[in-house]
């Protein structure tokens, strides 16, 4: 294999920085999205445990809120894991991208797959993460409507 000059590293380092910078963002929305995960849980657990105190009659609005934490948890889980997958083909991307100059290849095709499917996965896992939002404010509602503030 023969040395690559510097000239044609370059560009390729200039063009490596937008799914480095994505990393960095994606990073971020992690760590917001394991956050709301861990919020979701404790509370969970707390409004678990209130229902065994709390009188037979008054148990069904904490058990929708319980019901709707656990919907959201394994929404939160779900949205997270496509944000880890999008980091990781960015993290392939940048990989294949340095890879394709130093050995001369030929890969445009599956370059383009790869930033297509990192793409997709960001997408979805965002949605998803605006869908827990909802679903938090549908629990704040169920609390207020129990407590006779709505």
């Amino acid at each position: 294999m023969s040395a690559t000059p510097l000239n044609e590293i370059v560009p390729v380092l200039q063009v490596a920085i937008g799914p480095v910078i994505l990393i960095s963002g994606v990073g971020l929305l992690l760590l917001t999205m394991t956050n709301r995960l861990g919020r979701a849980i404790d509370r969970a657990r707390n409004l678990a445990g209130e229902i065994g105190d709390t009188p037979a009659e008054k148990r069904p609005p904490l058990q929708a809120q319980v019901a709707i934490l656990y919907r959201r948890a394994r929404i939160l889980r779900l949205s997270i894991a496509l944000s880890v997958c999008s980091a990781l083909l960015a993290a392939v991307l940048i990989t294949t991208l340095f890879l394709t100059a130093l050995m001369n290849l030929e890969l445009g095709v599956f370059i383009c797959l790869i930033f297509i499917t990192c793409m997709c996965s960001l997408v979805v896992s965002l949605l998803l993460f605006i869908y827990d939002i909802q679903l938090s404010l549908t629990a704040l509602k169920l609390e207020l409507i129990a407590n006779n503030q709505l």
